[in-house]
């Protein structure tokens, strides 16, 4: 089974889950779901990367599919940042919780540049992928910066 293969299922078994998705039987489990889902996004942002700056050939069925995949990921890890599950093995930093309107903000103006993202993905355009890609990179950034732990 290839990557974009398992991907695909791990999206499905993810997007299953669906309203029982903010449930989460502990915070390990939250833990792992968000883990699960932002590892994912990460691969298929990283392949549109790759093809917005020139480091491999611009494909744009293959692009139009990632952006679609990582439209549907950036809706999914938000409800598992439950109380809780800022201990254990996660690089969650503790002002998700102190300051959860601003990280709430942040969530939203990446699912907003991934919405921009997969707009240019569906045009066929890499000029189009390689603008939108830098603010959507710029949005994962910066929540990185402010929530997530160096190691």
């Amino acid at each position: 089974m290839n990557f974009r293969t398992s991907a695909a299922v791990a999206v499905a078994a993810l997007l299953a889950c669906g309203a029982a998705a903010a449930q989460f039987k502990s915070p390990d489990d939250a833990i792992e779901y968000r883990q699960g889902a932002l590892a994912v996004m990460g691969h298929h942002f990283g392949q549109l990367g790759a093809m917005a700056n020139g480091k491999i050939p611009y494909d744009a069925a293959a692009a139009k599919a990632d952006a679609e995949l990582v439209a549907t990921l950036s809706r999914l890890p938000w409800s598992a940042f439950v109380e809780g599950s800022d201990k254990g093995e996660t690089s969650a930093r503790p002002e998700i919780w102190s300051q959860r309107d601003k990280f709430n903000a942040d969530a939203r103006k990446l699912q907003d540049a991934v919405a921009r993202l997969l707009e240019a993905a569906r045009t066929g355009k890499p000029d189009a992928l390689k603008a939108a890609f830098g603010p959507t990179a710029q949005a994962c950034k910066s929540c990185h910066d402010d929530f997530r732990r160096k190691h």
